[in-house]
């Protein structure tokens, strides 16, 4: 909103940032500039009235003014405003006051029976609509089960298909039990790299039966309202580059990976933590009847071994397993205020904010947390999980490295965290290098399109969805600090 007046000129922004430290509802910026030849005391009382209107409007907001105020005192002129709505002398607005919060907590005292006896949760059902709409919008091109029921089958015959379906899923609801045939697996093998050496070099890929279908700790940015990958990396940068501020300091950043995370989910454990979050019984055990007793085979080829039943792990590829795995780990979180611990699913962070060479509480953070793995049966990648040190000091002394089962952690120059490269150094050349590639090889693909006269609404929508998408990656994160000649790199050609 942006106000021009004859006494001031104001302009009054809503914001929402990507973390609020006390969780307001959002930010108003309100920028304040009242004319050298206005009337000061008419401009105070009209920007007053703006800014109170904007707080009735929004209790839970932050309202932050700044600007140019001629000499003049915004903040006394609000006091007189709000005098008018309080008790004439001090003494009668404390008792209004004291008499006010008596009521509050007697209101609060009748009030906390009726929570307790709140009625429980309505049981979980699912609805033939959206059973039909699930089926409809099936990706054809998505391999098939091991019941070999094709996603073009359940798609054309949704109409016929969704009513079985809803009885089949809502009994399984009912009595907690996920049938035999829901929990088979074929599981493929997906070459991670294009030179095969072993078979830690294979991603393990569950093709299930297509027709399965504020818990969470402030340190999980995965499936949050609100809350994405690049939160999470504003975040690291924002704990790092504040702790930089203070002499003699440094961080280390340790970036920890999981052996097949999903697969060490121990069911019992994983039930536990959900009646600790209050999770419904029955939707508790209806999970822990989804985990046990799974069967699975490996697919190569037109090799198929045989099957194996497993009660341990989360199936990978299912939508749940990723949640899932965030529940199971919620309890994973720092002790201490100088380490910070941050997780998108299961991709943790470890950063220890370093001073005066004290890195007691970074390396005992890390042996809880190893502690805590072999607890929860996760099991530690050594090899995989390395450590970044982002120190600005003058000629520093090399610092020790830190053991891990045995093993000391690799440092590395630069890590991709969460798609985003980031240097030691905290500059964005190698990552913008990196963007400006995989634009580069995309822009053929433009350029060929529009040789075949596509209209230029189609060439737009292309662009957005497949080059505009890769220039905004953690835009918030790089853009503002990239040099001049980085940017210039990201300046796509035009078509010719």
């Amino acid at each position: 909103m942006e106000k021009l007046l004859f006494n001031l000129e104001a302009f009054i922004i809503n914001c929402k940032p990507f973390y609020s430290p006390r969780e307001f509802s959002s930010f108003f910026l309100v920028g304040v500039y009242i004319l050298p030849q206005g009337n000061v005391r008419e401009a105070q009382c009209t920007q007053a009235d703006e800014i109170q209107s904007v707080e009735r409007t929004n209790p839970d907001a932050l309202v932050i003014v700044l600007g140019y105020f001629n000499k003049a005192k915004l903040r006394r002129l609000r006091s007189e405003k709000e005098a008018a709505f309080r008790s004439g002398d001090k003494g009668k607005y404390k008792e209004d006051k004291y008499r006010f919060s008596e009521e509050v907590r007697r209101a609060k005292t009748e009030h906390a029976p009726h929570l307790s006896n709140t009625p429980p949760l309505t049981p979980l059902t699912i609805k033939e609509e959206e059973v039909n709409k699930l089926f409809k919008h099936l990706n054809t091109r998505k391999a098939t089960g091991p019941d070999c029921v094709s996603p073009s089958l359940l798609k054309h015959c949704a109409n016929q298909l969704s009513p079985v379906f809803t009885g089949i899923f809502n009994t399984s609801l009912e009595t907690c039990h996920v049938p035999a045939c829901f929990k088979t697996s074929a599981i493929v093998p997906v070459p991670k790299k294009t030179k095969i050496t072993g078979i830690n070099d294979y991603r393990p890929n569950n093709m299930r039966t297509l027709q399965t279908l504020s818990w969470i700790t402030n340190v999980q940015f995965a499936y949050r309202a609100n809350r994405s990958v690049d939160d999470a990396v504003n975040m690291a940068l924002h704990f790092i580059l504040q702790h930089l501020n203070s002499p003699g300091s440094y961080a280390r950043i340790r970036f920890v990976d999981f052996s097949s995370a999903f697969n060490t989910i121990v069911p019992a454990q994983l039930r536990d933590k959900l009646f600790q979050l209050n999770v419904p019984d029955s939707m508790c055990s209806w999970i822990t009847d989804f985990l046990t007793d799974r069967r699975q085979f490996v697919r190569l080829g037109t090799h198929v071994s045989d099957l194996q039943h497993i009660s341990t792990g989360s199936p990978q590829g299912c939508v749940l397993s990723p949640l899932l795995f965030s529940l199971y780990t919620n309890g994973c979180t720092s002790g201490h205020q100088s380490v910070k611990l941050l997780k998108f699913a299961d991709d943790t962070t470890l950063i220890g904010l370093i001073s005066d060479g004290d890195e007691s509480a970074y390396r005992g953070e890390m042996d809880r947390l190893v502690s805590w793995c072999s607890m929860k049966n996760l099991e530690l990648n050594s090899l995989k999980t390395v450590e970044m040190i982002v120190d600005f000091r003058k000629d520093p002394a090399p610092l020790p490295p830190v053991i891990l089962c045995d093993s000391p952690v690799t440092s590395v120059e630069s890590f991709r965290f969460l798609g985003t490269t980031i240097a030691k150094e905290l500059k964005w050349e190698q990552n913008i290098r990196s963007l400006t590639k995989k634009v580069q090889q995309r822009m053929y693909f433009l350029q060929q399109l529009k040789k075949f006269l596509l209209p230029v609404k189609m060439l737009v929508n292309f662009y957005t969805a497949i080059i505009e998408s890769i220039l905004t990656s953690s835009i918030t994160v790089w853009f503002a600090v990239a040099t001049a000649r980085d940017k210039a790199k990201l300046q796509c050609h035009p078509l010719s």
